[in-house]
């Protein structure tokens, strides 16, 4: 009988196989040859797993169904091109010709030729075989399972069980058992217990995967606590624990957390949505090793992932110090491995055609992060029985130097010194600003540890550390023990600055010479991140009998990629004793990016911007200033005959545009000449405006310009004339405050002086809208037209505001 896998299961399966695949090299493009000699010492440590799947009749239809998406997920996962993957399914034997265990894809490597493989094999557990019986017998499952682990002897290599079942033993039809089936099940429990005895000695974790509706909780746990719980660090996490996954809508996490625990790597949880959609995860700077997966569920969903510059990755190429690889992408889930992450914040954005946007999809980060140790050692040739300092700090394959404590949270650092002549020594280190340590949380760990007295040669310095998700490279710093008095002692120092690359750095040498000859002592930089270029000069150095100061540089070339803080470190060798190391120096160095073209002259075009705004205000001003002055708003214009007013009419708001004003003097029936407003160059019109500096001047018809002074009567002919009041006189300024002082003074710029306006014939200063109320003729019209307009019949004419001469003044800049 076959049963289909649904869609949750795939999608389980690929989830799974992304996260044991996220700790793979690239497969896309071929391994330069420095990436070829790094994978064995850089490269995340190999894992031997075998997928354990149960198939007895305890479990339901849609149960086996999910336990072989699991077991697809898991064999078909990379975890290591070393790695080695074995899937076993597993029942009982009740009767001849029946085993209780199926082997279905024998111990495989889990290279690119080998992951299809058991792609491919794991598929047969998705149907039943006669010839594996309907009970569930643990005992010979786990032992299939160990001896397959096991059975090369390869050492050093962490060993792991997946165990996916409902946890109930079931032998009582198997006649190897005993003769009944209260006996079989009682010796079944028993040689159960002697298989986990066997697992924990041969070092064999186990984890058990609980499905069904029927889990025994109590028997999956006894599985967990019975094998190897040592881990692959010494992390609780990280210790065998039995899981028990209920519903689909869980088995996504629940199974990337299991494997995260299970290989000492992190899970990080991201976004979900449905499609057209943009989801994201972070990966943190820790991180050497990472996988983004994506559970899409239907094949149909297309994934295009960017980088957290912002950056269109490639699916299997390189691409800026990251290797990357997609692998499911044309199944239910796929998963972009990636090599040397940029840490941040990733974004996936998904697509899908109509018809198929209906699941939602999710993303999710599994890393891991294998840092390097820089270490120093002060004295760098310490004599036996002296106390040292021992100094590390930690960075990761980019070079990214790890600045944030938090990042470290709950981590273990150890030193362990060994060499000739002595039992090795472990000390512990702290970053707690205490004892040999100099500042806590600065991420710097630091101890003091005694060189044994029976030390007389060479030392070997190894850190190891212990974190969640963390694992330490293990490379040791080689030091030598000094005889006696040191010839030749060093200090160095070098300059703590941020820098872009082809900027140069300054350091100090201080030398102390006891020998009666120089010696030459060499330079050298130590721990460069990859992509840094940098370059310390002088390379050599003489150090005369007697002390000197010597002084060199670090330049960064200029084509180094931005790396953040800058590891590696300055030491100096004495080439006249073998090469001794005198002193060492961390390169406290930030590199970052050169300066764009903004980032360079912002300040210069902020400015100029700056100016053209204010020159465009000032002109603004000026012009509006001189549209103000010409403006001939408020001024009275009186007509006469014989000294005796005849009519008056005040220039409102808006009647004047562009500084001039169009009227006519009607005589009509007899009646007395009146003024009445006309419109731009109409039949017998005058014209009165005022120009740019303040002048004004009057046409009368078909007359030429005459300067107007304020009291000044004008021939306007028929034995007319015009007066005109309300004009600012010369040689005083009148005063202001608030915006217009400071519009006064933008107009006043560039200005010298401004030519003097008409005095009035009465005294004082004028001022629009203010005539002589007091005038006889004003009053006289006033009370014999009874307020009305003889122009406009039936209107009254608009009041005007109008003061006793020398009332006040008026500029007409405001």
């Amino acid at each position: 009988m076959q049963w289909r896998l649904r869609p949750a299961a795939l999608a389980l399966a690929g989830a799974f196989l992304a996260l044991a695949g996220q700790l793979a090299g690239p497969l896309g493009a071929a391994p330069t040859a420095a990436q070829r000699q790094a994978a064995p010492a850089d490269g995340p440590d190999p894992v031997d797993f075998a997928v354990v799947v149960d198939q007895s009749e305890s479990l339901a239809p849609e149960d086996l169904a999910r336990e072989v998406e699991a077991a697809a997920l898991i064999a078909q996962g990379e975890i290591s091109e070393r790695s080695r993957a074995t899937v076993i399914g597993f029942g009982s034997s009740e009767k001849p010709g029946q085993s209780p265990v199926r082997e279905v894809c024998p111990r495989t490597v889990a290279d690119a030729a080998g992951r299809q493989r058991l792609s491919d094999c794991v598929q047969q557990l998705t149907k039943r075989d006669s010839r594996v019986g309907p009970g569930t017998d643990f005992p010979s499952a786990l032992r299939q399972a160990v001896t397959r682990l096991t059975e090369d002897g390869r050492t050093g290599t962490h060993k792991v069980v997946f165990l996916l079942t409902d946890g109930r033993l079931d032998v009582s039809g198997s006649p190897e058992y005993g003769s009944d089936p209260a006996s079989r099940q009682a010796n079944g429990a028993k040689r159960l217990t002697d298989e986990l005895a066997r697992a924990r000695a041969a070092s064999v974790q186990i984890w058990p995967l609980g499905f069904g509706e029927k889990i025994d909780r109590a028997a999956l746990r006894a599985m967990a606590a019975g094998g190897y719980t040592g881990g692959c660090a010494d992390r609780p996490e990280t210790r065998p624990k039995m899981r028990v996954l209920k519903t689909s809508a869980g088995i996504d996490r629940a199974l990337q957390e299991t494997f995260a625990h299970a290989r000492c790597a992190q899970f990080a949880p991201g976004d979900t949505g449905r499609p057209p959609a943009d989801l994201t995860v972070t990966i943190p700077p820790i991180a050497t090793d990472g996988s983004l997966t994506v559970a899409k569920h239907d094949p149909k969903v297309t994934v295009t992932y960017f980088d957290p510059l912002g950056r269109k990755v490639p699916v299997r190429d390189t691409f800026d110090g990251s290797s990357f690889e997609l692998s499911g992408q044309d199944g239910p889930v796929e998963a972009l491995r990636v090599t040397n992450p940029l840490p941040g914040r990733w974004r996936v954005h998904i697509e899908a055609p109509e018809g198929h946007r209906d699941r939602e999809v999710g993303v999710s980060a599994i890393w891991q992060g294998k840092l390097r140790s820089a270490v120093t050692l002060d004295p760098a040739s310490p004599r036996a029985g002296e106390k040292a300092v021992i100094e590390v700090r930690m960075q990761t394959r980019r070079g990214v130097v790890i600045t944030d404590p938090g990042q470290l949270s709950g981590i273990e650092v150890r030193a362990r010194l060994a060499g000739d002549g002595f039992a090795p020594v472990t000390v512990p280190l702290a970053d707690d600003g205490k004892g040999a340590d100099r500042k806590a949380g600065d991420v710097r760990y630091t101890g003091f540890v005694t060189v044994p007295a029976g030390a007389n040669g060479d030392l070997e310095l190894t850190t190891l550390m212990s974190a969640p998700g963390v694992t330490s490279d293990l490379r040791p710093l080689h030091a030598r023990t000094t005889q006696g008095t040191p010839q030749v002692t060093a200090g160095l120092t070098v300059d703590r600055a941020a820098v872009h690359p082809g900027d140069t750095l300054r350091g100090t040498l201080d030398l102390t010479n006891n020998d009666t000859a120089p010696h030459t002592l060499r330079l050298a930089l130590e721990d460069i991140a990859p992509g840094v270029e940098l370059r310390v000069e002088p390379a050599t150095v003489t150090a005369p009998p007697g002390k000197r100061k010597v002084d060199f540089t670090v330049t960064v070339g200029a084509g180094s990629s931005p790396v953040g803080e800058l590891g590696g470190q300055v030491a100096v060798l004495d080439a006249d004793d073998d090469g001794r190391t005198l002193d060492t120096a961390f390169l406290e160095v930030r590199v970052e990016a050169p300066p764009t073209w903004w980032e360079k002259w912002w300040g210069a075009v902020l400015g100029g911007v700056a100016v053209l705004l204010l020159l465009g205000a000032f002109l603004g001003v000026r012009i509006a200033a001189r549209r103000r002055r010409r403006d001939l708003t408020g001024l009275r214009l009186v007509l006469s005959r014989d000294g005796r007013e005849l009519d008056s009419r005040t220039i409102h708001a808006g009647q004047s545009a562009g500084g001039e004003y169009w009227f006519t003097v009607d005589d009509v029936g007899g009646a007395a000449p009146t003024l009445r407003r006309s419109r731009s160059g109409a039949a017998g019109a005058h014209r009165l405006r005022r120009t740019g500096g303040g002048e004004l001047l009057l046409r009368a018809h078909r007359g030429r310009d005459t300067a107007v002074r304020a009291g000044d009567p004008v021939d306007l002919g028929d034995d007319c004339t015009l007066v005109v009041q309300g004009v600012r006189p010369a040689g005083r300024r009148t005063t202001a405050s608030g915006p217009s002082r400071l519009l006064g003074l933008l107009t006043g710029l560039g200005r010298r002086g401004r030519p003097p306006g008409p005095r009035d014939p009465r005294g004082g200063w004028t001022r629009p809208g203010n005539g002589d109320r007091d005038r006889t003729g004003d009053r006289d019209r006033d009370r014999s037209s009874g307020g009305r307009d003889d122009r406009e019949p039936g209107r009254t004419p608009p009041r005007t505001d109008e003061h006793p001469a020398g009332a006040g003044t008026w500029d007409p800049d405001f």
